[in-house]
């Protein structure tokens, strides 16, 4: 199979952010920071889909990424290499800030992004 045919078209890749940051918000929907921390899997599964987050946006082409400014593109990706290369660094609080005060809006950020793309 050639090389154009393994390439997946980068819409995608913000589908995939959506349905990422949809599983950080359902993982953790109810819960307050104190039992987020305490329960493993659910902790475990939120790192996971913020880095799955991080991961998808570095395949979102620089000439997308510079039409639509307003996502933090260069913050999710920072914030995935950051979990990705120190997890035993990891400070609680502001994962538990990305999960309440960022991830919301990430949300509502790529689903305008991809209407957009829709239309065309």
């Amino acid at each position: 199979m050639s090389e154009r045919m393994l390439k997946r078209e980068w819409r995608l890749y913000i589908t995939d952010m959506i349905g990422f940051a949809e599983k950080v918000l359902s993982y953790t929907d109810g819960l307050d920071q104190e039992h987020f921390i305490n329960h493993d899997l659910t902790y475990d599964a939120t790192l996971r889909n913020l880095e799955l987050i991080g991961e998808a946006a570095t395949r979102i082409p620089d000439a997308v990424r510079q039409k639509h400014p307003e996502v933090p593109w260069r913050m999710i990706i920072a914030t995935r290499n950051r979990l990705i290369h120190a997890y035993l660094g990891i400070d609680d609080d502001t994962i538990w800030s990305i999960i309440q005060d960022n991830i919301p809006e990430l949300l509502q950020l790529l689903n305008s992004v991809k209407s957009q793309y829709q239309e065309e």
